[in-house]
């Protein structure tokens, strides 16, 4: 079996989800992961699919096809890696008001110390009491082995305290 990432976007309406997955069953695969949202008017999307190795090149030109109903498809076979066993998985929790550059500063800060973002949740919506831009994200991160744990909270802690927003950086539950 063939892994595929494939990423997607459109004009948001009925039918997208559904016109990739028909084309993904038709070539005998099987939808493993996803995630997908409607932005600005637009669905955006990234999924893994898995396929027969004999089918994944007419799966792919079958997903380009979808062009022609609007869908904007890029399609890569991919391999999935195992994670190293001295791996450290951690959620990164950040709330404040709103302002450019927030995520700028802890993307930044995380990778001089080698954390890998491996998913990133973010929105914006309406403060309850002020009415003000509130600005939320969830990250997991991958910390490598050896990650100097108090420095890497020393320094968000830090970005906090300039970009006047809450950051906390906790073990992953594991289900």
């Amino acid at each position: 079996m063939q892994n595929l990432v494939i990423t997607l976007l459109g004009a948001d309406r009925p039918g997208l989800v559904e016109a990739v997955a028909e084309t993904i069953t038709t070539h005998g695969g099987n939808w493993l992961e996803s995630r997908m949202a409607h932005l600005a008017g637009k669905f955006a999307g990234i999924l893994r699919v898995e396929l027969p190795a004999d089918k994944t090149a007419a799966a792919i030109a079958a997903l380009g096809q979808l062009e022609a109903r609007g869908l904007k498809i890029v399609a890569e076979p991919a391999e999935v890696p195992a994670r190293p066993a001295d791996e450290r998985l951690m959620d990164l929790e950040v709330v404040g008001l709103d302002r450019p550059g927030i995520v700028r500063e802890i993307s930044q800060l995380l990778a001089r110390n080698a954390v890998n973002v491996a998913e990133l949740v973010t929105d914006r919506s309406s403060a309850p009491m002020s009415g003000e831009a509130l600005f939320r994200a969830h990250a997991r991160v991958q910390l490598p082995a050896g990650t100097d744990v108090p420095r890497l909270q020393a320094g968000l802690e830090r970005i906090a305290g300039d970009l006047m927003v809450e950051i906390r950086l906790v073990e992953t539950r594991r289900s």
